[in-house]
């Protein structure tokens, strides 16, 4: 069993609060944290789901997972049994950043048998939670619990849930706090399959990828980036589209051998945040590919004709 991290609290008048949570319109008053305070401010996606999954509905969230932390995600869930776990281990498998939202105080693990998992999580990520050391999981603290879960992220995937879940209020406080909400479709045979149908029915984006996630995070990826500016063109990349001067500049950053986030940090100046972002939508445009370790590297120009 790894070491566990020290716990600290997070005020929300301290600078490094994550501000779209800040922004909520019933925001905590802070968090209490375990792990890395940085991996907040990064770009989150949220994975949540039934807790008694199919085999099936358990290894299409680790697979989503791997593919978000792949792109450089930060993955946020609510450490409970089933989906919530799969896609937390989905993400430490592949070396990526998790954070779990906890509805019980920091010392309280909850399920107990997480217990292992949290202290992986603390190591490679952070769980938070707004309730004071010693505060047992209560059942009104799972709603209060999921606002934070959809508030951290840029959107919610929902895997399997039946249609009177604590997914689908995820999903509902995503949609009130403006995040994009996406559903995995299943078998009309399946009970765990309806909830994710009725999201939908009633306006969610049916995904059957990790890439057709990614590709709908788009708009609300740039529109996360604290510094956006518009900009002319005034380069052309592998894949035809122009890029503008910060995409023309990151990539230069990375050069054509491997380099991680904290590197391009160091030669570009900008922060984390910024950074990931762009580099998600230089994979997917074929500019740049993931590495070992969490590294980046510049594609070559392919040849003319």
């Amino acid at each position: 069993m790894l070491p566990a991290a020290a716990e600290h609290y997070l005020p929300r008048h301290d600078p490094t609060f994550p501000p779209q949570l800040a922004a909520l319109q019933d925001p905590p008053e802070g968090l209490y944290l375990r792990g890395d305070p940085g991996c907040l401010l990064r770009p989150c996606i949220a994975i949540v789901g039934s807790r008694r999954p199919t085999a099936a509905g358990r290894e299409t969230a680790a697979a989503f997972a791997r593919e978000f932390a792949r792109h450089g995600l930060t993955v946020v869930s609510g450490l409970a049994t089933g989906i919530d776990a799969a896609a937390h281990q989905g993400t430490l498998a592949a070396g990526g950043l998790t954070i779990a939202v906890c509805a019980s105080g920091l010392d309280r693990t909850y399920p107990p048998r997480h217990a292992d998992l949290a202290v992986a999580i603390s190591t490679a990520g952070a769980l938070i939670s707004e309730f004071p050391p010693g505060t047992p999981p209560l059942q009104h603290h799972f709603p209060r619990r999921n606002r934070l879960i959809s508030g951290l992220a840029l959107g919610v995937v929902v895997i399997e849930a039946r249609q009177r879940s604590g997914s689908l209020i995820t999903a509902r406080l995503a949609g009130e706090q403006g995040r994009e909400v996406f559903a995995v479709p299943g078998s009309i045979h399946n009970p765990l399959a309806r909830g994710c149908h009725r999201l939908i029915r009633d306006g969610a984006l049916l995904v059957e990828s990790a890439a057709e996630v990614l590709a709908g995070l788009q708009p609300g990826l740039f529109a996360a980036l604290p510094s956006r500016q518009t900009q002319a063109p005034i380069a052309q990349g592998i894949s035809g589209e122009p890029l503008d001067r910060q995409e023309k500049i990151l990539l230069n950053a990375c050069g054509f051998e491997p380099v991680d986030v904290d590197v391009l940090v160091r030669r570009t100046g900008w922060d984390v945040a910024q950074i990931c972002s762009m580099l998600v939508r230089l994979e997917l445009r074929g500019e740049i590919e993931s590495c070992e370790g969490g590294c980046y590297c510049r594609l070559p120009a392919r040849p003319a004709g």
